[in-house]
């Protein structure tokens, strides 16, 4: 982003389900400790394993913060969170790349929350239960979105008095 290569930090569940994600310019010490406690404040608990890649700052940060968690490090245990990167990427090179980390953070938190209701394993369900799904995540985008659209894009009931009075400047 603008000519600096920044890292795309994930924690992924046991199904493939995202939880967090973090962007950073760093893959240091400091960098992993910001992720690892981010996770702990999203998740409220603490993972009872977490499988990582061998760099070594995982290691480090992993002694300060998560003494008791089980630590493997493993070049093919790490698949998954690899793979669900792939959806992110795609969407990355339709948006011809993201411009700033400020709006690849937000953007990414949102999108892998709702790509993730979205990405069924169809191949593992009944027609029935895929349209229960699918029916069940639509709920969930409608609801969001209309929270957004109170939130962001009506005006607020104070703007409308304003209105009544002279419907002019509305």
């Amino acid at each position: 982003m603008n000519g600096v290569q920044h890292y795309l930090w994930r924690a992924v569940d046991q199904h493939g389900v995202v939880i967090d994600i973090l962007v950073q310019p760093r893959r240091d010490r400091w960098a992993a400790l910001r992720f690892f406690r981010k996770l702990l404040y999203t998740a409220q608990r603490a993972p009872r394993v977490i499988v990582t890649d061998k760099l070594r700052s995982y290691t480090a940060a992993k002694r300060l913060i998560l003494r008791d968690v089980e630590h493997r490090q493993s070049r093919y245990l790490n698949n998954r969170a690899e793979n669900s990167h792939q959806p992110t990427r795609v969407r990355e090179r339709q948006m011809k790349r993201f411009k700033s980390p400020e709006q690849a953070q937000p953007f990414l938190s949102v999108f892998e929350s709702i790509n993730s209701a979205f990405r069924m394993r169809r191949h593992l369900l009944s027609a029935t239960r895929y349209r229960q799904l699918l029916r069940h995540a639509f709920h969930l985008w409608n609801r969001t979105t209309l929270e957004v659209l109170i939130a962001y894009v009506l005006p607020s009931p104070q703007h409308l008095l304003l209105s009544r009075r002279c419907p002019k400047t509305w």
